[in-house]
């Protein structure tokens, strides 16, 4: 009875880690979860879209707040996928004021809302038709890094006692890994 309690109470905690954030969650249908589709159909086909991306800039107008976001896929619990290439750039309007230092650009957000049209601007020099979302919710990300270490074991000299089983001469080897949280 107690391992079973046990791995009902570890199943529900991989399950809270892994859901998606309150702010993102939408009960209508069809959601649309990738840009390519978003960008690709049909004025008011569709009602509901939920995005994730790099805030490229930050504008306070008024009665809102602009983001220009630079798209990246999302993954099943809203988070960004910092692995792969960027998919294009949309705006995405907040009602209200937004902080610029909280909504930093290079920051990772997730925004749920409802088309709203296009808007034409630049990007550099270069002129572009942002697709335009009227946001709902969002959720601020923040990248995690770990430094994974693997010491190099001295084989020049080897020592071949018992004294020095877990005793590394050489230099350490290693990489860092970034993650979404």
């Amino acid at each position: 009875m107690h391992k079973v309690l046990m791995t009902l109470l570890f199943t529900s905690l991989l399950t809270a880690c892994s859901s998606l954030p309150e702010t993102l969650v939408s009960s209508k249908k069809p959601l649309v979860t990738e840009y390519e589709t978003w960008v690709n159909s049909e004025p008011n086909a569709v009602q509901e879209v939920r995005l994730g991306g790099v805030i490229a800039k930050v504008s306070n107008l008024q009665h809102k707040t602009r983001l220009e976001l630079v798209n990246l896929p999302i993954g099943k619990d809203g988070k960004p996928d910092i692995n792969v290439e960027p998919q294009g750039r949309f705006i995405a309007y907040v009602d209200g004021f937004i902080d610029p230092l909280t909504f930093a650009e290079g920051r990772l957000v997730t925004v749920l809302g409802q088309p709203n049209g296009n808007e034409t601007g630049k990007v550099g020099e270069f002129d572009y038709r942002f697709p335009v979302l009227q946001v709902t919710g969002y959720h601020l990300w923040q990248i995690r890094e770990q430094i994974i270490v693997q010491d190099q074991p001295m084989t020049r000299f080897p020592c071949r006692s018992l004294y020095c089983r877990n005793v590394h001469y050489g230099p350490s080897k290693g990489h860092v890994v970034q993650s979404v949280e």
